[in-house]
């Protein structure tokens, strides 16, 4: 037994080590390639660093769904890691681990995406390489886990599309399908904090993986045995493509056709509509930018945020549902008298907003909100254009989340749409747009990646589902299926014309969405989050997961529970009679109209819990501003006091 081994057993014996975070250093100094791997265990060793060793090693990165997210700068930098000084103050190497998100973690997964490629390639019979579409994002190493994601799969024999520079999430999805390629990743790990770092794999459709691709890949990541591998013969390696303008230009040629009313945003912006707009560091401006630009929208942007920049620095977190995160943006906004802010995340799949008010104040709107402001126009001026009529309106859906808002059920019941409900994650509601895609009939859709946004939308009307937007209450939106993901670009261009919209009318956003809930109801959500990091946080997190499943509470805030609907444990279908796939989620029904929903994140150390309640005014009958000011407080107030008995909740079950 070597040095090593015997300080890790001892560990383990003593109760500082747990037993498989020994195993699973003693797995990466077998099977990895580098030397600053065991330089940095035996520098944490000599530290009795065993916490720290215990939140890298206590699992190896699990390849879910979505791929790989965590951290990729460790709280402990050691000196193998820190390396030489780089730009911005990033460590030269990666976090060592098998629970961080590394080159060894990086490269175990490229292997196993290009091994199921190559099999589901032969078991189709399909001609050619597989080919994989590679964008990342502004963070620390996405840049480096890009070309190194790129070099293992050439060298294995699949061909890449790579961009010239950072990309949005959305773009990749759309590039997917524009370049025919078999998959797509992104290296990013959205708005999560700059140590962070992940690794988000699509298919063929553009589509983040569902079944059966998804346990096929993760099957082929898992029986990976370390990052080393023989690449193929040169003759057999794939070809690495640059992706230029071309890639950007045809974007951004679908984008447009998200407007509905050029002329009114034209009048709009002569009428004065100032916008402010922030990537908050990240690759939002690249298309967004030269977007509003085309649209003709007045705008400004936040200079100090449009520094790509992997620290984040002028936020505490580049989340755009976070005030803070919108302060700067808010600032130069009230200083050049704008209607509203925009900001998107660091790889610009989520987008927020502050919009004035009445009173000339900037407030947040929520998820919710901006979702249903969407939703709620698209469909009135789709009615408006002759797009949506009765005939025809039982084609068109709306697609959102379960714990997304009901009030976009509302708007589309109201209009005799379909209101179709998703579990959590944008891959469903792609999911569901390949779906309408394949109910075309073959011949309308063999070419279908090569028509206008026109003919394809009229082929949906005709033949199968028009999807008129969607999305989830976590600032993820979409309004054309040529994404099959959320897209904050788009979502800035839908929402700008929102906006115009409220403008030609002589309306604040706030006004235009007091409207909508004197028609539909008055719904008021509140989403709480708590946050349990490394080994012991992930075991809490187990606890009450398990706890709410097999003790769901009989009362909550003083109400009886009615009804519960354990997501991971009953089979549900949706209204177009699809079943819905389990998921760790539990709903909790309770007697005076109010709801809960509990589930534990699947990309970050949280468990969440989401509360709703709703008013609504009656049928035929709206409520007045008075009625709605009244409910509003009212709803607000119990709301809170359902947040503040869940945390008193899990308090008991965790103690």
């Amino acid at each position: 037994m070597s040095d090593l081994s015997l300080r890790l057993s001892q560990a383990v014996s003593a109760g500082s080590l747990l037993a498989s975070s020994a195993k699973n250093i003693e797995q990466l100094l077998a099977r990895g390639s580098s030397p600053t791997y065991a330089q940095s265990v035996e520098e944490l060793v000599a530290k009795g660093a065993w916490d720290e060793l215990n939140d890298r090693f206590f699992k190896t990165l699990a390849f879910g769904t979505g791929g790989l997210r965590g951290r990729t700068i460790g709280k402990i930098v050691t000196a193998a890691e820190q390396g030489e000084p780089q730009a911005l103050g990033r460590p030269q190497r990666p976090c060592v681990g098998t629970n961080s998100v590394n080159y060894y973690n990086i490269s175990r997964a490229t292997q196993g995406l290009v091994a199921y490629l190559k099999e589901w390639f032969a078991k189709n019979n399909l001609p050619g390489k597989p080919s994989i579409a590679i964008a990342h994002d502004t963070r620390h190493f996405s840049k480096d886990f890009t070309e190194l994601t790129a070099k293992v799969a050439a060298e294995n024999g699949v061909d890449v599309f790579v961009f010239a520079g950072p990309r949005s999430t959305p773009q990749l999805s759309f590039t997917v399908r524009l370049v025919n390629a078999s998959a797509g990743i992104v290296i990013t790990a959205s708005h999560n904090p700059p140590h962070d770092n992940g690794y988000k794999v699509y298919f063929s459709d553009g589509a983040q993986v569902v079944e059966p691709q998804a346990s096929g890949i993760i099957a082929k990541v898992t029986a990976g045995e370390g990052d080393v591998y023989d690449p193929v013969p040169l003759d057999q390696q794939g070809k690495i493509t640059v992706l230029g303008q071309e890639a950007d230009d045809a974007y951004m040629t679908r984008l447009e056709t998200l407007v509905l009313d050029r002329p009114m945003v034209a009048e709009a912006a002569r009428n004065g509509l100032k916008v402010v707009f922030t990537s908050i560091h990240g690759v939002g401006g690249i298309i967004s930018k030269p977007m509003l630009d085309r649209l003709g929208f007045r705008y400004l942007t936040v200079p100090e945020q449009e520094v790509q920049d992997g620290r984040f620095p002028t936020v505490k977190s580049p989340n755009p549902e976070n005030a803070e995160a919108l302060a700067l943006g808010i600032a130069l906004a009230e200083k050049e008298s704008a209607d509203l802010v925009i900001a998107t995340d660091p790889d610009c799949d989520r987008m927020g907003v502050a919009v004035r008010n009445s009173s000339g104040q900037l407030e947040l709107l929520t998820g919710n909100q901006i979702g249903s402001l969407m939703a709620y126009y698209r469909v009135q001026k789709l009615i408006a254009n002759g797009v949506i009529t009765p005939g025809n309106a039982s084609r068109c859906v709306i697609v959102k989340t379960l714990v997304t808002t009901d009030l976009q059920k509302a708007i589309a019941e109201k209009h005799g749409l379909r209101c179709v409900e998703t579990l959590t994650g944008f891959k469903y509601i792609g999911e569901k747009l390949g779906k309408y895609e394949a109910a075309l009939p073959a011949d309308k859709r063999a070419n279908y990646r090569e028509l206008s946004e026109l003919e394809t939308r009229n082929l949906r009307l005709t033949y199968s589902s028009y999807y008129v937007c969607g999305g989830e209450e976590s600032y993820g939106y979409s309004a054309a299926d040529f994404v099959r993901d959320k897209d904050g670009n788009g979502a800035t261009v839908v929402f700008a014309e929102v906006a115009a919209y409220a403008k030609s009318r002589g309306l604040t956003l706030v006004d235009l969405l007091d409207e909508v809930y004197s028609t539909y109801g008055f719904y008021l959500e509140k989403n709480g989050s708590l946050t349990f990091e490394g080994a012991d946080g992930a075991a809490k997190i187990q606890r009450l997961v398990d706890s709410y499943a097999t003790k769901p509470p009989a009362s909550a805030d003083g109400s009886a529970v009615t009804g519960t609907r354990n997501f991971a444990a009953e089979t549900f279908q949706d209204v177009e009679g699809d079943t819905i796939p389990k998921e760790k989620m539990l709903m909790i029904d309770l007697a005076d109209g109010r709801r809960v929903a509990v589930r534990p994140s699947g990309t970050e150390p949280k468990i969440k819990f989401y509360m709703y309640a709703r008013r609504s005014p009656g049928e035929g009958k709206s409520f007045t501003s008075a009625e709605l000011g009244s409910i509003k407080a009212e709803v607000k107030t119990s709301l809170e006091r359902l947040w503040a008995w869940v945390q008193t909740d899990v308090d008991a079950r965790l103690a």
